[in-house]
């Protein structure tokens, strides 16, 4: 495996998703132990349950445990946290969220992705507020936050402005109605890839699949693609950086094929 391989982490978004036990799992195995076998076929999941609900120490330690060396979590952080109307209103949501346990996922815990509602609007003083708001560090582990904007307002150099100064990175949101954001904010890029096809066995047909690993492969070496759209281009220091792909959305059930096939393309 090279050096630019292991940047990469790809995945899908939650592990229980039912037509998966036809299109996915083997025939026979326990729902017990979807996140075991998951694991092992993909390198990162999207933990999506933490959006809707609080969970336990002992599910993120569980978690943690039934995945393999090197694996990572993303985790989407709290609807009560994004749905705030104020920053102060926020803070509780978001001390609650770390508090809850998600620490246990230790050296497995890779983004927080903050993902606003399509109808929140881009207001300056409320982000940068907001993005104050979210640790940089907790017990010396060092936190990588993502913010998903959903909203077209967000399509200004004032947004990718406030998210530099932060060092929280914009999601990348590829083939979908929200709107794509390609500037690089952050020390890592998370990318939200949503246009799977339930015609293609793979989701994506070729082409697409190699367009995705090639520019995973030039994020991870420090270097950006120029087929995606930026508001406010800059040349930053080139550095390596973590990337992480995720299938969401589209035709779920194609998803873990598209995303196995990402991973075998950026294994080349």
């Amino acid at each position: 495996m090279s050096r630019t391989t292991r940047r990469i982490h790809v995945g899908v978004g939650g592990w229980n998703y039912a037509p998966w036990r036809e299109t996915f799992y083997p025939p026979g195995l326990t729902h017990k132990r979807e996140l075991e076998y998951a694991s092992r076929k993909l390198t990162s999941i999207e933990i999506n349950a933490t959006y809707y609900r609080t969970q336990s120490a002992a599910s993120f330690a569980k978690w943690r445990d039934e995945t393999p060396q090197g694996f990572i979590f993303s985790v989407k952080a709290p609807r009560f946290a994004v749905m705030r109307k104020t920053p102060e209103e926020a803070r509780e949501s978001i001390n609650r969220f770390f508090e809850s346990g998600v620490m246990e996922l230790a050296d497995k815990l890779g983004p927080i992705l903050w993902q606003f509602l399509p109808t929140k609007k881009f207001d300056a003083e409320f982000f940068d507020a907001f993005l104050s708001l979210l640790p940089k560090a907790i017990g010396g582990h060092a936190l990588m936050h993502a913010v998903e904007a959903r909203h077209e307002s967000f399509q200004t150099a004032e947004f990718v402005a406030l998210a530099r100064r932060h060092g929280v990175a914009i999601v990348v949101a590829g083939d979908s109605e929200f709107p794509l954001i390609a500037d690089l904010t952050g020390t890592f890029v998370y990318a939200r890839l949503m246009g799977t096809r339930s015609d293609v066995p793979c989701g994506y047909d070729d082409k697409a699949l190699d367009d995705w690993a090639a520019r995973a492969r030039l994020w991870a070496d420090g270097d950006a693609p120029d087929d995606l759209p930026t508001l406010a281009p800059a040349k930053p220091k080139k550095t390596t950086r973590e990337t992480f792909l995720y299938v969401i959305s589209g035709a779920k059930e194609r998803n873990p094929a598209a995303a196995m096939a990402l991973i075998e393309r950026v294994s080349r």
